[in-house]
C-alpha cells in the first residue's frame, strides 16, 4: 500500500500527462473565430437599430 507507482528517480515523478505535440493538429483557427465575432457584432448592431426603429 505504501509502494510508489513510479521509482523516485523517474523523469515524471508527479505523474503529469504527456505534453501535447505542437503543430497544425488542434491549433486554434483565428480566421473562423474572427468571422464569428464579426457576425455577432453585426447581429447586435442590427438588433439595436431594429429595436430603436420599432419602439420609437
Amino acid at each position: 500500500m505504501d509502494q510508489p507507482r513510479h521509482d523516485p528517480g523517474a523523469s515524471n515523478p508527479m505523474d503529469h500527462p504527456p505534453e501535447q505535440e505542437s503543430g497544425a493538429d488542434g491549433s486554434p483557427r483565428f480566421g473562423r473565430l474572427l468571422v464569428v465575432l464579426i457576425c455577432a457584432v453585426l447581429l447586435i448592431v442590427f438588433i439595436t437599430f431594429a429595436s430603436e426603429a420599432y419602439f420609437s
